[in-house]
């Protein structure tokens, strides 16, 4: 990431001042014309020589401005500061006092300044951003450090990290502010050990009011401790080398966690739906560490589950189930039988509820993993497997243990569907089965309360139900198959959302629309509930896209 983190300090003899720096420096992209100039480690060498000179010409600069106390200076000048390589991209991580650059000076020193007296939040202590294009764009986070002979005991700390890529610093704001905070307590908890200690063996508060001083005198009838450093604050041995993994590994993180992917045309409802769900993630997660002494880690780590949950996996990859599992559409109807399949695939594309109850958690959630890929992301609520029945407005794929009862108003319901797993004979003679073997292994039971016939079907499940019994078709290409039914139908679902939801248009019309996208004749109905559950499954960011654009159309007349 090309970004920057200083620690920053008020001094009270000096203002602020910068304590110490990391930041990140990128190999050179070899050229054909300088293949044979210089060998490499000669060339690494030379860097190194360079940078530590100019290293010392930004200390000299910085001396030449002002002397510095003990509490302004961090590493002596002749120390040669911190390094650290990243094999993987050859990235190295310099810390020092300064920037390395000496055109970075001026932008830490005034990034510093603005931390530590202008741009700051409510309290003094938390984050703010600010910044522009000249400058650079800061997030900041300002805290406080106990120290038994400062004034009102405590010293004023900040930690910046300096960007020219606005959006970037921006969206990396939940992930900065939870790591910074934890470098933050770390130091903070730190210094009130020794804050304490020294407390307990001479009071500086009765010490002061007995005492008769005046504001001109009064750094000195401290015994010059006005300055001291965060090293003695902390009685921290290896702080800055501490402080340099942390801030190397905060701009490595920070620099993989966003990666740019080439998109063909407009993003799907599929990665729209995923980014505003991991976006409220996020910052859900953000506002419950924000609490004050409210939430636990056991809290968060529930948290996270519960929102995770929801996030669908990409086509099942990257998922593995110990023992037996179900390995795409196709294996499944194997399992169950062709008109079993059928059925519970037209329960899942008509919005019901879903039910499966085994004592395979890994079964019943490869099952699902299957199941969902029927279904935009926006219509999937999952709840992989529970000890508690859950009610169908919380979740449309439900796994429950094989000792939970279903109510009786679900079990009458012709909205829901519930397949039992239960062990065979066999399943108890081997420890050890192969895919190949759930059919004998396990015994599935389809049960609902719905009459209808699933002869007729919605469109999408008679084309589906073709591309599955064609042997000649192989698992990959039916996925693709599946993938171009769904944004068909997906386009179908926008322009009836647009016709009935916006627009507002009658019944007459809409009838009209319906027949023009292919929707009627046999399996109407179930065509037209299928349009209005995916309607559910729509991005915010297309029906206020939408919602504006006709704000705009109506407004265009009158100017």
């Amino acid at each position: 990431m090309n970004a920057l983190v200083a620690l920053c300090h008020f001094c009270e003899l000096h203002g602020p001042r910068t304590l110490f720096c990391t930041e990140a420096l990128h190999p050179p992209s070899p050229s054909p014309s300088q293949a044979g100039a210089a060998v490499p480690g000669d060339r690494d060498r030379d860097g190194d020589r360079e940078g530590e000179g100019l290293t010392m010409r930004a200390n000299s600069s910085a001396s030449q401005r002002g002397e510095m106390c003990e509490g302004c200076r961090s590493l002596p000048a002749s120390h040669p500061g911190f390094v650290s390589i990243d094999d993987e991209t050859g990235i190295r991580f310099l810390s020092h006092q300064h920037p390395r650059q000496s055109q970075l000076f001026s932008v830490v020193r005034q990034a510093c300044v603005r931390s530590l007296s202008c741009e700051v939040c409510p309290g003094r202590e938390g984050p703010i951003f600010f910044g522009d294009e000249q400058h650079g764009f800061v997030f900041s986070h300002t805290f406080f450090i106990k120290d038994s002979l400062a004034r009102g005991f405590q010293r004023w700390y900040s930690i910046v990290m300096v960007a020219m890529d606005r959006i970037y610093l921006i969206n990396s704001w939940p992930f900065l502010l939870r790591h910074l905070r934890l470098t933050i307590q770390s130091l903070q908890s730190t210094a009130l050990k020794v804050f304490d200690n020294e407390q307990g063996v001479c009071p500086q508060r009765a010490v002061r009011m007995n005492s008769v001083f005046s504001p001109a005198v009064y750094p000195h009838q401290r015994s010059g401790s006005a300055a001291r450093s965060l090293t003695s604050l902390t009685q921290h041995p290896n702080l800055w080398a501490s402080l340099h993994s942390s801030f190397s590994w905060l701009l490595k993180a920070c620099g993989s966690r966003l990666t740019e992917k080439l998109l063909e045309g407009a993003p799907t409802e599929d990665t729209l739906v995923l980014k505003e769900r991991q976006t409220e993630q996020e910052e859900e997660i953000s506002c419950w560490e924000g609490g004050e002494g409210v939430t636990s880690r056991l809290q968060l780590n529930q948290l996270e589950r519960e929102l995770g949950s929801d996030l669908p996996c990409d086509k099942g990859q990257g998922m593995e189930f110990p023992g037996p599992h179900f390995r795409s559409l196709r294996h499944l109807r194997l399992v169950l039988g062709a008109p079993e399949f059928r059925q519970l695939v037209w329960h899942v594309l008509m919005g019901n509820q879903v039910i499966w109850r085994g004592a395979d958690p890994g079964l019943i959630q490869s099952a699902f993993t299957v199941l969902k890929a029927l279904l935009p992301v926006g219509c999937v609520r999952l709840i992989p497997y529970s000890a508690q029945y859950e009610e169908a407005y919380r979740c449309n794929f439900l796994g429950l243990s094989p000792d939970v009862t279903i109510p009786a108003h679900v079990s009458s319901s012709e909205f829901s569907v519930l397949v039992d797993v239960a062990n065979t004979e066999k399943s108890c003679q081997y420890s050890a089965v192969s895919e190949d073997d759930i059919a004998s292994m396990y015994q599935f039971i389809n049960s609902s309360a719905n009459v209808q016939p699933t002869d007729k079907g919605p469109t999408l499940l008679n084309k589906l139900e073709v591309a599955l019994s064609n042997e000649n078709l192989s698992v990959e290409v039916v996925s693709h198959c599946l993938l171009c039914l769904k944004e068909e139908w997906m386009n179908k679902v926008k322009v009836l959302f647009k016709f009935s939801k916006v627009d507002g248009r009658g019944r007459e019309d809409t009838q009209k629309v319906l027949a023009v996208l292919g929707a009627t004749g046999p399996g109407e109905d179930d065509n037209v509930r299928l349009l209005k559950f995916w309607m559910t499954g729509l991005s915010k960011t297309y029906k206020s896209h939408l919602m504006t654009a006709v704000r705009g159309v109506e407004r265009s007349p009158s100017q």
